[in-house]
């Protein structure tokens, strides 16, 4: 089955462009575009894609409160899309639930393999992703205190399970880990499945800052 995508920028050129690369692709299908926020948002609703390419910047509902809505009333990951490399947008789009971020000058090549990633169930955490994130809480020290309910989830991880949050959360893939491990991906990938169960977290991007904020793992560790 192919992957369904919806394109959410207010430059229909943009669009056209972002709709030529993927369409080109055997196993992705573009089923609908959406030139504001707030139609975004309909759109996700009524045709129900695998993953949504947001724009930050858009009239009417920016993308980063078009996520907020998307994801929390779809089953759709996003992409956060922008031109600008800013560090308050990275944060604001992981807060916003978004499963991975992409500048708009991103080869072809990158944004067919972000949204490969984000359909397969994965999050789109590059290692500078990764990196910005743990001097995030490197510099806040958000790592110090564990809330007692959050500790109580810990505990129901096993050690294999414990072992892998915290190679999820130095940023690595779970081929990266598999290899680690010396087990398959498939046993890796039902790993990452039971722990963001077992911790209600949505995906890997949460998985790493919950592994953080928690001290699972430590910066510079």
């Amino acid at each position: 089955m192919n992957t369904r995508v919806l394109l959410a920028d207010d430059h229909e050129m943009v669009r056209a462009g972002f709709r030529i690369i993927l369409d080109a692709q055997p196993d992705i299908e573009v089923v609908g575009e959406a030139e504001n926020g707030e139609h975004a948002v309909e759109r996700a609703r009524e045709l129900a894609p695998d993953v949504v390419c947001m724009d930050v910047q858009m009239p009417v509902l920016d993308g980063l409160e078009a996520t907020r809505l998307v994801t929390a009333s779809t089953d759709a990951a996003v992409i956060m899309l922008t031109t600008f490399d800013r560090e308050d947008y990275l944060f604001a789009a992981l807060d916003a639930g978004a499963s991975g971020f992409l500048l708009k000058n991103s080869s072809p090549e990158k944004l067919v393999e972000a949204v490969r990633t984000i359909a397969a169930g994965d999050a789109l955490l590059s290692p500078e992703v990764t990196r910005r994130v743990i001097q995030r809480f490197a510099t806040t020290g958000s790592a110090d205190a564990k809330r007692p309910a959050q500790v109580r989830e810990l505990e129901e991880l096993t050690d294999r399970e414990g072992e892998v949050l915290q190679l999820v959360a130095q940023g690595l893939s779970n081929s990266e880990i598999a290899a680690k491990l010396f087990v398959g991906d498939a046993t890796v990938k039902s790993h990452v499945s039971k722990i963001l169960q077992k911790l209600e977290l949505r995906d890997r991007i949460q998985a790493v800052v919950f592994a953080y904020e928690n001290g699972v793992v430590v910066p510079g560790s």
